[in-house]
């Protein structure tokens, strides 16, 4: 039987500098194993599209959106959806946000929804990642998950609150609430 291999961050970063990796091939590394990323429906483009709309009009100064870009974590480089991460355009022209730089982290989940709650959710509690929000698109929510564990030995988030049409979803950057968006806004 075949074993398989973890990869350090960067390891990772090694082969995407000397070209065996390249953008073509759809991975982003999970907990050190290389990850296909799902393939992306209308309906979850036109979420991301609305929720990029409704965050950059509601963002400090100082803070910017990175759209399926890679972020740095212990042992990830996830891409999520949506980053909302601390800087200016060239603040990451050479290197990628890590924890300390990351406001809020944003997933758009359709057949990825298990995924996203289990496996990244794990993923951003043990990056002390403080807010996650997952955009459910198949029950029609936001679910904003808070108080991340940390490095412990089963990462979680301690609270989960859920959003549905009707309501407004916090924005909150370094513990305070900057805006509140209707989840109207962001679901298509």
């Amino acid at each position: 039987m075949a074993g398989f291999r973890r990869f350090s961050v960067s390891e990772y970063h090694k082969l995407i500098e000397i070209g065996v990796l390249t953008e073509d091939d759809n991975l982003e590394l999970l907990e050190g194993y290389l990850v296909y990323k799902m393939a992306r429906y209308p309906p979850h483009d036109a979420s991301l599209q609305l929720t990029n709309d409704a965050l950059t009009a509601v963002l400090p100064p100082n803070w910017r959106l990175r759209i399926q870009s890679a972020i740095t974590l212990p042992e990830s480089e996830p891409e999520p959806d949506i980053a909302v991460v601390r800087g200016d355009a060239r603040t990451y022209t050479t290197r990628h946000p890590g924890q300390i730089d990351i406001g809020t982290l944003v997933e758009v989940s359709d057949s990825t929804l298990a995924c996203d709650r289990i496996d990244k959710g794990r993923i951003y509690a043990h990056a002390n990642i403080t807010c996650y929000w997952i955009v459910n698109l198949v029950n029609r929510q936001i679910e904003v998950y808070t108080q991340p564990s940390g490095p412990v030995a089963a990462p979680a988030y301690a609270h989960q609150a859920t959003y549905r049409p009707g309501d407004s979803v916090p924005l909150v950057l370094d513990g305070v609430t900057v805006a509140t968006i209707p989840v109207n806004d962001i679901l298509p």
